[in-house]
Order: C-alpha cells, then structure tokens, then sequence
C-alpha cells in the first residue's frame, strides 16, 4: 500500500445504516515470472509487477433490516467484497465502517483447529467471534443440536468429513446472533434435510430484522430473499435497485448483452418493431402492425422488458382456449394455448422457442422451450415467420401472473444468444374452482377407509 493510499474500517454507531463504503479499491500485484517476485522482494525500489484492479472505488450503503441481493458473473468482485467487508481481505484504499457485530458464511470453518475436537472448536469459534465464555456457554447447545452429528462432536474435526464439517462449521457461524450476516453461496450445504434447517434459520435472520449481504447465482433465491440488488461487473457497481429489476438485467449479461454490449447494440422494441417493413407508426407514434394483432385483445404490459440482437423479433403473443379464443383469464383445471409469432430478420438455425409464466415478484412460476421438450425447430430464412403454440394446463395457485416469450439460440461457438425477449409482455389472472395451498393447485385422489 502506498503513503498515499489507506483504508479504514470504522464503526458508526446512533444512525439507521448497517453498512457504509466509500471509495472501496483493492488491487493485487501480478507478475509474469517468479524471478521478478524475488527481485521486487528483494529491491522494493524497482517494479517488475502488473496491477489486477478487482474493485475499482465502490460505494454502498445498506440500512439496517435490508436483505441486499448482490449479483455478478464469475471474477466480478462479489467474493472479494465480502471478504474486506469481513476483515479477512484488507482493501488498498477506501473506508468501510460497521453498525454492529457482523457474522460471516464464506469459507466455512477457516477459524477451526483440525487437531481438536468439535466441541473444543465451537469454543475456538466463539473466541474469535468475539464472544464470552458465558455466551458461548448459552449458545453451545443450541450449536450442538444444529450440527446434529452426534458423538464425532467429540472426535478431532480432522476426521469428519466433509458433509459433517460443512455442518458444524456453519452451525457455529449462524448461531452467533449477529447484526449483519454476510453468506456466500453457502446456504445449501449438507444433505436435504440440513438444507431445509439452513433455510429456516435464514428466515428466522429476516423476520428479526437482521442486515443480510446475500452472493448466490440462483436468481429465485434472490428473488424470494432479498429487497434491493446490486450488480458488479469487472469491480464495479453497475446497477443498485428493485430486486426485479436487477434480476432481469442480470439475465441480459450472463447472455452478453447489456445496453453498452452486444453484437450490433442492445436494440430496443421501437428499434427491432422498424427493422419489419410491416409495421409503421400511428399517430401516437407507436409501431403497430397493420391489421388485428392477438396481443392487442390482452392486458398488455406498457413496461415490459424486451432486448435482443434483432436476428428475430417476437411481434405477437396471446392466450387461448382449445377452440383458438380468446381468453383473458385463465382456470387453472383446464388446458390452455400460449402462441408466440416470431419474425426473423436474418437466417437462423435451430432457434429455440419458450414461454415462461412468472409471479408480479419476477419469480418464474412454470414454463417450457423447444429445447427441454426435445422439439427439432429447424432453419428459417430472413422475412420468414413463424408460429409456435404451447399447449398445457397450468397448474398455479390463483392469482396475477405475466406471460414472458422469447427466441434465443446456440450461435456456433456453443454460446446461447438472446435474439428477441419479451419479459412479462402479458398482464393475466389466474382463478381457481378450489381452494389451494401454497404456489400450485394439486389435485389428489384420497381415499380413506376404516380398517377397525
């Protein structure tokens, strides 16, 4: 760290912010042989080093109670934000100050002793924490009975394996009682049944209102978790707002595409609707195809999100019943046609076709594509369009719902390429004839019978 350079970890005490970071940077050095390792120890005077930049001054602030979703592609910077946030990487410039005692699920198990026992290292464990003799005392049985893994309590920690270590490991962090609880894609260790156990004690953290800092790559756990997302990218912060949101610009980038990034630029729906010498504008200005569409029969959504490269272009959608109607609501016992009619504007082979039924959280409650139901879509020439029809029941509990449509396919470097989205395009209501528990209508045969 140079003279010029510091960084600060502060605790900030009598306000509502858990979290504060201003100007967060860390830099690693990187050189090309060993040699010019030991010649730069050596002589501190002469640099034979590169500098990897992996967070670039980052700001964040979260309040207390907020359950902060944080995304990002593999090497984007989420690991090693944590880890300053945590103590266990030390920044090379910027401040973070803290707002109580902070609990970390990363690497589990770092503060462990393989030679003593598990008991002995719940109380090593505690140590480090922070923690008394006394609070360690009242939280050891608790501890214990999480861990479940009976007398190797008592056996060196060197001898589980790595299931039993996973649990006692994240036993002792989760039952600290912390202010801010950090996790790192850890949540699902253990087999089933643990699994369950973790997931409870993480809602259990929610519902007392606990700061939480959430890394996963499943975005349904972000969705169902969290109340505000950030996005990092090459180490730094490009997008910090509503969950929903974030999420659907985070699907943009694991594909390549992001408004600065894409083959030909991320295009717009004005922009794909006038590559169509089909479509021209009314006189609001909009782009309408001449004649009836099947969307315009439907609650449409003025805010849904669309992008793509424009190879193809998903220019209508609807709902139907068996005879091909209309139908504005849907009654979850019955069968239902989704149609998608798609444009293409370049030839294409083997595009993939989907349909998606999403809540009004972003959460994707059902769908289907070509590809998963093993359908051979085969090759389509430019000005060609087709129509694909998807027919099911759908089987989730009554409520609001959006219709997502969209045409992707694999380009031939193996790469999945988004040519036209329509996220929640379709505005629809779900009824029921009977009650139902839960997200999805079940309908059982029961039988019951007295045997005496």
């Amino acid at each position: 760290m140079s003279k010029n350079e510091k960084q600060e970890t502060n605790s900030i005490t009598g306000t509502n912010t858990a979290i504060k970071i201003q100007k967060l940077c860390k830099n690693y050095k990187m050189f090309a042989r060993k040699k010019d390792r030991m010649l730069e120890t050596i002589f501190p005077m002469v640099e034979r080093h590169g500098v990897f930049s992996a967070m670039k001054d980052f700001d964040l602030e979260v309040n207390k109670g907020e359950v902060l979703g944080v995304l990002g592609k593999n090497g984007a910077g989420k690991s090693t934000l944590l880890k300053m946030i945590t103590g266990v990487v030390t920044p090379t410039s910027g401040t973070i100050e803290l707002n109580g005692k902070i609990s970390s699920l990363l690497e589990l198990g770092t503060a462990f002793n393989p030679e003593l026992t598990g008991i002995d290292n719940i109380y090593q464990h505690g140590q480090v924490m922070g923690l008394t003799n006394k609070e360690i005392e009242d939280k050891k049985q608790e501890i214990i009975d999480f861990a479940d893994i009976g007398e190797h309590l008592y056996q060196p920690v060197k001898t589980y394996s790595s299931g039993m270590f996973a649990r006692l490991a994240f036993a002792c962090a989760i039952n600290v009682d912390p202010d801010i609880l950090i996790v790192d894609e850890v949540l699902s260790v253990g087999d089933m049944a643990f699994q369950l156990k973790c997931f409870k004690k993480f809602e259990q953290f929610k519902k007392k209102g606990k700061t939480i800092l959430f890394v996963t790559h499943s975005i349904t756990d972000i969705l169902r978790n969290c109340t505000r997302t950030i996005i990092i990218d090459k180490g730094k912060k490009i997008f910090d707002g509503d969950v929903k949101e974030g999420v659907e610009r985070y699907k943009k980038m694991i594909v390549g595409l992001s408004p600065k990034e894409s083959k030909e630029g991320l295009l717009t729906d004005e922009e794909l609707l006038k590559r169509n010498p089909n479509y021209k504008p009314n006189k609001n200005g909009e782009y309408l195809k001449q004649g009836e569409t099947w969307k315009s029969h439907f609650n449409e959504n003025p805010d849904l999100i669309t992008y793509g490269n424009g190879d193809a272009e998903v220019i209508d959608y609807g709902m139907f019943d068996e005879n091909g109607n209309y139908i504005n609501v849907l009654e979850n016992d019955r069968d239902v046609v989704l149609k998608s009619k798609i444009i293409f504007h370049k030839d294409v082979k083997d595009p993939i076709f989907t349909m998606t039924v999403k809540d009004f959280k972003g959460l994707e409650m059902a769908g289907t594509n070509t590809l998963i139901e093993k359908i051979a879509t085969g090759e389509y020439k430019k000005g060609e369009v087709v129509e694909v029809s998807f027919k099911q029941k759908i089987n989730v509990a009554p409520g609001k719902y959006t219709l997502s449509f969209s045409c992707t396919h694999f380009n031939h470097r193996g790469e999945l390429e988004v040519l036209n989205r329509k996220y929640d395009a379709l505005l629809i209501e779900v009824l029921s004839v009977k009650d139902t528990v839960g997200l999805m209508r079940i309908d059982s045969e029961i039988e019951i019978k007295k045997v005496k």
